[in-house]
């Protein structure tokens, strides 16, 4: 997520729930993209720390957590930038200014000037983000595939042009025998049955056996990768984009919850401000007065209670509004006493974190160290198979 400060209910249901329950299936890395926020707001940066640290509360309150996900900033793992500038001598630059962001966020931000490379290059820092951890799936909304398809993109080209060792078939040979005679055995079952009849079950079967080699090197099994498929050494995985469902959160106006509308309600805003808030929302244009019946498909307090109300209430309101049985008020209590409800334990967890900033930079400072060690092996690959190692000096 790019540094923009604290967090808001569209933020919590579009995509924290989201995480929350990936943290639990997955290895998961989740990180604050600050030099993205960058590309758009480089002129002015004197919030950027603080909204860094109250975009990491918000995750920690709503229960993103440190011993089931990595968590760390962006730029504390400098090896993000090292793998962009190597990326960058591969890529061509036309594949950028292919991505449909760039100019569409280029004439909704017409007021800033983003004739720069960092605007022009953050769907690559995007893709050194990703594949710095080898990623095999990217958790994004329909807008975002075409950066996932970038990023496979260029993991292809870099495999193509650095994964061809001379003696690539001798060490995935040698890789092979590491294994033990019975899975080397049905390892080359399914690389046969995959090479030579298309098999695409065998190949899903090959990769988890190689997941499961304990003895294996990250570059044995990255070599027998590429050597299941037939290609040369796959040194950079190419990710898929695990599509994030839908956000159904409806801002104060009906429209979708962002801060460019001010319709918003934040994570950890006061109750009574919240209860203003709910409290005045607009509702039906066609009920001026109390005895008005009113359509509920066309109030943005309804939109409130697909989210949170259940069926019993949900035909309360339905039943009530058209037949005039409750007012506005009634209607919006419900909704008012579930955001509530909701928010409490959030604002709760929150305040621990406040009243105690060194928990939270240790949860972050131990993040970002395991986010480099990752990296650190991950940008040794790179460059050895680059010839930028330099081993002998």
């Amino acid at each position: 997520m790019r540094s923009t400060g604290a967090l808001h209910l569209g933020h919590y249901h579009g995509v924290l729930k989201n995480w929350i329950r990936l943290q639990h299936e997955y290895e998961c890395f989740f990180f604050v993209a600050d030099w993205h926020a960058l590309t758009t707001h480089y002129e002015d940066t004197s919030n950027i720390e603080n909204h860094v640290w109250e975009m990491l509360i918000d995750w920690l309150a709503a229960g993103v957590n440190p011993s089931s996900a990595r968590l760390f900033i962006q730029s504390r793992v400098p090896e993000h930038a090292e793998l962009h500038l190597l990326l960058s001598m591969v890529t061509p630059i036309g594949w950028l200014e292919r991505v449909p962001t760039y100019k569409d966020q280029q004439e909704m931000l017409k007021e800033k000037d983003l004739a720069t490379y960092g605007f022009l290059g953050y769907p690559l820092l995007q893709s050194a983000d990703i594949l710095m951890y080898k990623a095999s799936l990217v958790p994004v909304g329909e807008d975002q595939v075409a950066h996932v398809e970038l990023t496979r993109e260029v993991a292809r080209r870099f495999n193509h042009l650095y994964g061809r060792e001379a003696d690539f078939k001798s060490k995935a040979e040698a890789a092979i025998k590491k294994m033990g005679k019975k899975n080397s055995k049905l390892y080359n079952s399914l690389r046969t049955r995959y090479q030579e009849k298309g098999d695409h079950e065998a190949l899903e079967t090959g990769r988890a056996l190689l997941n499961g080699q304990k003895n294996l090197t990250i570059g044995d099994r990255e070599r027998l990768y590429g050597y299941l498929e037939g290609s040369g050494r796959m040194i950079l995985p190419e990710p898929e984009s695990l599509l994030t469902p839908a956000s159904r959160m409806p801002g104060l106006d009906g429209q979708k919850m962002s801060k460019s509308y001010g319709n918003t309600i934040a994570l950890r805003e006061d109750p009574g401000s919240i209860e203003k808030k709910l409290r005045t929302m607009p509702t039906d244009p066609a009920r001026v007065r109390r005895t008005d019946p009113g359509n509920p498909a066309q109030c943005p307090v309804w939109q409130l209670h697909e989210v949170y109300s259940d069926d019993d209430v949900r035909n309360w309101v339905q039943q009530g509004c058209t037949t005039a049985a409750i007012g506005c008020v009634d209607c919006k209590q419900p909704v008012i006493d579930a955001v509530l409800a909701e928010l409490e334990p959030i604002r709760e967890r929150a305040q621990q974190f406040i009243e105690d900033p060194n928990a939270l930079r240790g949860i972050i400072n131990e993040g970002c160290e395991a986010a480099r060690d990752v990296a650190r092996d991950t940008l040794e690959e790179v460059r050895e198979s680059m010839g930028l190692l330099y081993k002998n000096i």
